[in-house]
């Protein structure tokens, strides 16, 4: 069935010109860009990845350098009325392809010379240079912007001598900024870490960081107001698609795509705009994992994380608690902690408020979780990717009998990092298959209550609904009578009866993991 829109997705498109040439759907966030444009300031923005920072900074590049040229039909356009200034543009996200520090700063001058370039400045970008050409101009008259200031130091992330190098030299260029900043009308930097010792957080006047402030939460990603607002057509269009109802259709996306939380007093979530975007351009592929997909495993972030002592996988599901200030502000190299980065990048979201020094990080919403369990299965792995014979662990899941399942699970556990991540407990054996369920593309309920009790894992696949009672035995003589308990344990509180279609299949059993032989030794079906 074919289908024609009014206006276009605006998918992959960063620039705001474009956009609105090409008669793109534009989530009107102008009212928000006029708070902060309609006086003098200098703002930070940190933001995952996907969230459409650069158009961000492009808007109000066009807002700057063309007034309200390309804002017709928008609320800024009734409400503006600043003149025009010259705008230098820098994209610090190109500057990550360096294995020296001397590659790092010819491409950061270069990267000067060409942002600077429509602003007037003639040089070849070398700091003093360009530190004497800004100290000529008139106070209040260029607009600077800066989007993904930290992709150089996230690139040598896991190279510590290179990154201190590069932070040292961003330090001076900023402060140069910093210490003519008299010239600048309006300033406006992005990036998704906040890293300290960089001349910018420590010490540059006034800098407004809005990053967690409430009335900017929604700046960048959708409401779901939004999405009913400038989506309808594509909504109707995948309903029809996916043959249900549109309501059905915003409850997987808020499912999938939302939980996003950019507020200090987590009282408003939005939708990653990029996975909305790519579901909507082609509903019939359903729900997909486009965070993971289009960043793929990132490798720089992993590695910081193993060499910061990643938290165990098994604690995969657990709440992180941090106090504010650890998710508010900068910090410097050494003391980043693993839940912070995370954060940043998106992987954690703020769920709740406790009081007011402690703050709980969760995940997001199913996509980032999956996104996340896909990287806990790698650390698992040792860094090794499973090479696996026959069917796929969802077809077992939904076809094969229980031996052949227990197998899969047990050539996986054979393939762990044991050194690194030993099977210490029941609780560890069931954080680790939850890892694997949901990397597979599984969604596994873990600790299940019932009215008489709860289950270790529950997961619905196809037609059968699948739980696995784990139990822990130090020895393979302990197993059998641990086994014949566990049995009895499931039947008598019916472990998978409680909900669900009556039509289900349901396959319940008990396995038993022995810390002797390192994997499962004896199941059975109960």
């Amino acid at each position: 069935m074919q289908f024609t829109h009014n206006k276009s997705l605006p998918l992959g498109t960063s620039t705001f010109q474009v956009l609105r040439d090409e008669n793109e759907i534009y989530v009107d966030k102008t009212h928000l860009i006029f708070e902060l444009c309609k006086r003098r300031n200098k703002i930070f923005l940190s933001r995952p990845r996907r969230f459409g920072k650069s158009l961000l900074v492009s808007t109000f590049e066009s807002l700057f350098r063309y007034g309200l040229r390309d804002f017709s039909g928008l609320a800024i356009e009734k409400i503006w009325s600043d003149g025009i200034y010259r705008v230098a543009a820098l994209d610090f996200s190109v500057i990550k392809d360096f294995e020296t520090f001397d590659d790092f700063a010819s491409q950061l001058h270069s990267q000067l010379a060409i942002g600077f370039r429509s602003a007037g400045y003639t040089g070849n970008g070398d700091l003093t240079d360009f530190q004497v050409w800004f100290s000529q101009q008139p106070g209040n008259s260029i607009v600077l912007l800066i989007d993904e200031y930290d992709a150089p130091l996230t690139a040598c992330l896991d190279r510590p001598e290179l990154f201190s190098a590069v932070q040292r030299h961003l330090s001076r260029f900023f402060s140069r900024i910093k210490s003519l900043e008299g010239c600048l009308r309006f300033f406006f930097m992005t990036g998704i870490t906040k890293f300290s010792n960089t001349g910018i957080f420590s010490g540059f006047n006034n800098l407004y960081d809005i990053s967690l402030a409430s009335e900017y939460g929604s700046i960048l990603g959708y409401t779901e107001f939004e999405i009913r607002k400038y989506f309808g057509e594509y909504i109707t269009q995948a309903a029809l698609t996916l043959n249900c109802t549109e309501d059905e259709i915003m409850r997987q996306l808020k499912k999938h795509y939302n939980g996003f939380c950019f507020d200090e007093n987590a009282s408003q979530r939005v939708y990653c705009p990029w996975s909305v975007l790519n579901f909507f351009f082609s509903p019939v592929r359903g729900f997909q994992n486009y965070w993971y997909q289009s960043g793929g495993r990132p490798t720089v972030l992993m590695k910081y994380l193993a060499d910061h002592e990643l938290a165990d996988p098994a604690s995969y599901a657990q709440p992180h608690l941090m106090r504010f200030d650890d998710v508010r502000l900068s910090s410097d190299y050494q003391s980043l902690r693993p839940e912070a980065l995370l954060f940043q990048a998106g992987y954690l979201t703020i769920s709740s408020i406790l009081d007011k020094e402690t703050v709980e990080l969760g995940y997001p919403n199913e996509e980032v979780s999956e996104s996340m369990a896909r990287l806990y299965a790698y650390e698992l792995l040792g860094g090794k990717i499973y090479r696996r014979n026959g069917p796929s662990l969802m077809t077992l899941l939904e076809l094969s009998d229980l031996d052949e399942i227990v197998k899969r699970f047990n050539d996986v556990f054979n393939a762990i990092d044991y050194h690194r991540y030993p099977v210490r407990d029941e609780a560890t054996c069931r954080g680790f298959l939850q890892v694997l369920m949901i990397g597979a593309d599984a969604v596994p309920s873990v600790e299940f209550h019932t009215a008489l009790g709860r289950s270790d894992i529950q997961v619905d696949v196809g037609a059968r609904r699948l739980v696995f009672e784990l139990k822990y035995v130090q020895k393979d003589s302990e197993a059998p009578k641990v086994l014949g308990d566990g049995v009895r344990q499931a039947r008598e509180r019916r472990y998978g009866e409680t909900y669900g279609s009556p039509a289900q299949t349901l396959l319940r059993s008990v396995l038993v993991f022995s810390a002797e032989s390192r994997r499962f030794v004896c199941w059975a079906s109960a």
